[in-house]
Order: C-alpha cells, then structure tokens, then sequence
C-alpha cells in the first residue's frame, strides 16, 4: 500500500493532539461525575475513621486501576474491531486499494503510554476535588439546597443578538470576504453560544414559569420546576459539547462537500471520457489512435478528430502573433458528439466565433465580442464570444468557415481527438491500461518527450475519489470520535444528577404519578437537555457551510444535509438508549 502523503501524515498528528485533549477534558469531566455521585458514600467511610489522607489515596489508586484496565480494554476491542473498520471504511468511501490488517505495535504502545499518564494527572485533579470538603457536606452529598438560578435580562437580549448578526454576516459575506469574515464571525458565535446556555436558556425558562397557562398545565410544573436549575448546572457542559460537535460538523462537512465540489466539477469540465492531443512531429498518433479505438472496441462510443491550424496573425499596432483557428464541420461535429448541439456555429464567408477556455470557476476574461483579425493575408470579422470546454488544449480558438480555413496557411498544427461514452465510469480499467501502454506519466497523462497527451476521464475521477478517500475516512473517524464522546459527555453530565432525580420522582410517584406521566417528564426533560446543544451545534454547522457554499459559489446542500442529517440520526439512536438506562435506574428505585 502506498504511504499517505506527508500532508496527511501532518493532520493526522494535529488530530491525535485534538483527540487527546479532548479525552483529558472528557475523562476528567467524567470522573468528576462520578466522585460527585459517591459523596455520601465517602462520608460514611470518614464517619468510620478513615483519615482524609486515606480516602485521597483510595480515590487515586481507583482512578488509576479504572484507567488502566480501561486503555487495555481499548486497545484490545481496537485491534478485534479494527479490520471490520477498514472493510467498512472501503466499501462506504470505495476505496479502490485495500486497508490490510496488521498488528499496529508501535500505536498501541504509544496508546497505552499516553493515556495512562493522562488517567494519572486526571487522578491527581480529581483527588484534589476532595480536598476542602468538610464531613457535613460529604455526608450531605448533592442535597445541598440550590439557590433560584437567575439570569440577567442584558446577556440574554446580548446572546440573542451575537448569535443574530454573526449567522447574518456569515450568511451575506460573499467570495473572498467569507475568509476575511471567518475569525469574527467565529468570535462573535462562540460569545454568543456561552450566554445562549449560561443566560438565555434560563432566562427564557424562568419566563415559561410565569407563564400560568403553561407552568400549570398538566405535567409542566415538575418538568419545568428544576429544568432552569439543570440548564445553568450543565451550561458550560452544554456549551462545550455544542462548539465540539461545531468544529465536528464543519469539518466534515468541508471534507465531504470538497469532495463533491471537485468531482462534480471535474464530470461537468470534461464532456468526453477520453482525450488524445498530438502535437506535430508525433510520429506515433495512428499508432495510438488504433490502440485506443482497439481498448473501446466492446464498448459503445462515438469518435470526433479535429485538426487545430496555428496561422499568423497581426495587429493594427503591427504586433505579429499566433492565432488557433479551427474549421467550422470538425468543430460542430465534435460539439454533436459530446451532446452540446447548443454549442454549433453556423458562419458566413470571413465570419468567425471566439472560443474561450472556461475555467473551473466560470470567470468570463475580458474580450470584445466584436473585432477584428488580420490572419495572413485574410480579414476575419469576429462577430461573437462563446465559453467551450469541448477542446480541452487549454487555449482560445477562432472558428471559421471550411472554405476559409483550407486556404489558410498553418505554421504547425496539432490533431485533438475525442472519444465520447455514455457509461463512462465503466472505463477505469481501460483508462489505466492506455495509460500504461502508452508509456505516458499516469499523474497528468503527458508523453515525456512532448510528443502527445492523452487523458481519461474515469480513471482521473477514481484517482480523485481515492485521494480524497483517504482524507476523508481519517476526517470521519475523527469526527465521529468527537460526536461519540460529545454524546457520553452529555450522559455523564445527567447521569450526575440522577441520585436527585430517583428522589423527587419517588416522592411525587407517592402523589399519584402515573409510570406513563414520570416517562413522559423524563423523555422531555432529557430530550431538551441532550438535543438543544446538538440542535446549536447543527444550525452552526448549517450556516458555516452556506458560507463555504457563498465562497465557492457551489450548492452543498445534499452532501450537508448527508452529513448533518447521519450524525443527527446516530444521536437520536444514542439518546434512545439514554433514555431507556434513565427511565429504568429512576422506576427501579420507585
């Protein structure tokens, strides 16, 4: 297989960095959780007599355990899993060279190296946690009485507007302006993000429970009792998950949306699935021609040869300079095969068209689109401008009509050959065979003696979808890492609190709370706690690629929604499962 380039190597390690800290934040979060859950459990061993030293100690070394057998674990179901990864990775990406398994020694040893200091310093920054706390608040565990969340009317109203005017600059920027746009825009978002949790969110909840009509109704009133208190508990959380699953969103969605970008572009670029250019001295071009027709021969295709003439021309400064000139038939028959009918030129005694070379972004150059040409001992009246990507020599061309060009003199020529098929994708293998029977460098397709050129359009787009292929399994296997860990992190943010949660549910369960009811609060309550910040996190994601759509003038609506609507699909199915955990820990202490 061959070796990733050294690009990829380089964002591959930038991603190990991310993956990393992220896993510190994460695991240390997580851990957090967990010592907050066993609090009155750590009272009752102080009651007993063990010393504060002690408790730090046992809470180290249970860290330390949990994180080694948890890295080993990892790294074993890693390498169970890992061929069934790359099978998968082939086959969704079509991936074209194999994904062989092998026993990666060298990264499961870097692996276990790395996160075992990482669960040790987190083990450090958790036992520290414990220091400070008296036994009547250990013993007290999460029952301490809260103080009424409250919110200021200012950051909420601020929120609101951060949020507004940089989704409508990153709406309205255009082209170039996008790049210059993105640091603010991205600023001023994030500012935002943190009062939409911190402020608005309570702030907006707080005004629902004045709201009689609302607070009153049925089940409203335990659903919405503590919600603000859970919102501002988890607003960092909650916050933190969105920009995380932001960044996971976008850049997935770049990816992806390149990756259409490009191929798209390169079908719509190229109307013929082979091309052959000979440049005069060639003394191989039938040769070649034959063996190109002979590898199409089972297939259904349509040939067109033109012959493009290089003549003198002169300018009425006296400049003296070459011009390409095509004629009329063999221009018009190229255009029949490739299926631009609308492309064919009818002309008149010394008429003649401009053809342009229209690039990729689909820049008109300033030409006048009438003139005219002294070519030889002929005047030449251009009578009109038209964009082509018919002949694809990358030059302009002056058609004019057979007469005309017959009697024209040619200070060298060079013969263009198209080969145009329907099911074109189905040329791979042929393409690779030209390729390497022609003796031609397979990256741009160029004799190297400058004799000729030959392209095919197949073999070109998978060479596109493999590079891109690569790149793009990396930036989805890091992305969905981060959307994963995004998901349990919200987990272990309620799972702290669902000591709290059995107790209110199990004293108002003796008020006459249906099983029906205390599912329905449930599945509400966590529905707005887990999908608001993923919610936030896809509108961002939203607007950030609209805005890389304005910059490339491209629609990523379909590769975005793919993107979008996956990870969004995938959440669903993990809340599901939360729920159902949820429900069940919560009925079972009722």
């Amino acid at each position: 297989m061959a070796e990733i380039s050294s690009n990829v190597s380089i964002g591959l390690h930038f991603a190990e960095s991310i993956i990393y800290v992220f896993s510190f934040i994460f695991v240390l979060v997580s851990m957090s959780a967990f010592l907050k859950s066993r609090k009155k459990e750590f009272g009752l061993m102080v009651m007993l007599g063990m010393t504060n030293q002690q408790l730090r100690r046992m809470v180290f070394l249970e860290n330390v355990i949990i994180g080694f057998f948890a890295t080993v674990s990892g790294i074993a179901v890693g390498v169970v899993f890992a061929k069934l990864i790359l099978m998968a990775a082939e086959n969704i990406l079509g991936l074209e060279e194999a994904l062989p398994f092998y026993l990666p020694w060298q990264a499961a040893v870097l692996t276990f190296s790395a996160f075992l200091i990482l669960f040790i310093v987190i083990s450090f920054f958790t036992v520290s946690i414990l220091k400070g706390n008296k036994l009547i608040d250990l013993i007290k565990g999460s029952s301490t009485p809260k103080k009424e969340p409250k919110a200021s009317i200012v950051l909420s109203i601020l929120a609101a507007l951060l949020l507004g005017v940089g989704y409508a600059i990153a709406l309205l920027v255009r082209d170039v302006l996008v790049i210059a746009a993105m640091i603010p825009v991205t600023i001023i978002v994030i500012i935002g993000t943190y009062f939409l949790f911190t402020q608005l969110s309570v702030f907006t909840i707080n005004r629902l429970k004045k709201r009689k009509n609302i607070f009153w109704k049925k089940t409203n009133l335990v659903l919405l009792s503590d919600l603000a208190y859970r919102m501002k508990d988890n607003a960092r959380a909650f916050f933190f998950v969105a920009i995380v699953s932001t960044v996971a969103f976008s850049a997935i969605g770049s990816l992806v949306g390149f990756r259409y970008i490009f191929t798209t572009n390169l079908v719509e670029e190229r109307p013929f699935a082979f091309e052959y250019v000979s440049w005069e001295g060639n003394q191989q071009e039938a040769e070649h021609i034959q063996e190109i027709e002979k590898e199409l021969a089972p297939m259904n295709y349509q040939e067109a040869g033109i012959t493009i003439k290089h003549v003198s021309a002169g300018s009425p400064e006296g400049e003296h300079f070459e011009r390409a000139i095509v004629s009329q038939s063999e221009y018009n028959h190229l255009a029949k095969v490739a299926g631009q009918l609308d492309k064919q030129v009818t002309l008149q005694d010394n008429e003649a068209i401009l053809l342009y070379f229209k690039n990729a972004l689909g820049e008109m150059p300033n030409l006048m689109e009438q003139t005219n040409h002294q070519l030889g001992k002929h005047a030449i009246q251009q009578i009109a401008v038209q964009p082509m990507n018919l002949i694809r020599t990358f030059e302009d061309y002056l058609v004019v009509s057979d007469d005309l060009y017959k009697d024209m003199q040619a200070n060298s020529t060079e013969a263009y050959y198209a080969f145009f098929l329907k099911d074109w994708k189905d040329t791979i293998t042929i393409g690779e065979n030209l390729l390497k029977k022609l003796k031609v460098d397979q990256s741009h397709g160029e004799d190297p003696d400058g004799h000729f050129k030959i392209s095919s359009l197949a073999y070109d787009w998978n060479q596109m979808n493999q590079g891109f292929g690569a790149v793009l399994f990396i930036g989805l296997f890091i992305g969905a890492v981060f959307f994963v860990a995004a998901g349990s992190f919200l987990y272990f943010r309620l799972y702290a609190d669902i000591e709290d949660e059995k107790r209110k549910f199990s004293a108002i369960s003796k008020l006459g709370l249906t099983d029906k009811e205390l599912s329905k609060i449930v599945t509400v309550q966590l529905a707005l706690l887990f999908f608001v910040p993923i919610l936030v996190a896809i509108i961002h994601g939203a607007v950030a690629l609209t805005a890389l759509q304005h910059m490339f003038h491209f629609n990523l609506f379909k590769s975005s929604s793919a993107v979008l609507g996956s990870f969004a699909a995938i959440q669903l199915v993990y809340f599901l499962f939360i729920r159902f955990q949820y429900i069940r820990k919560i009925k079972e202490e009722i």
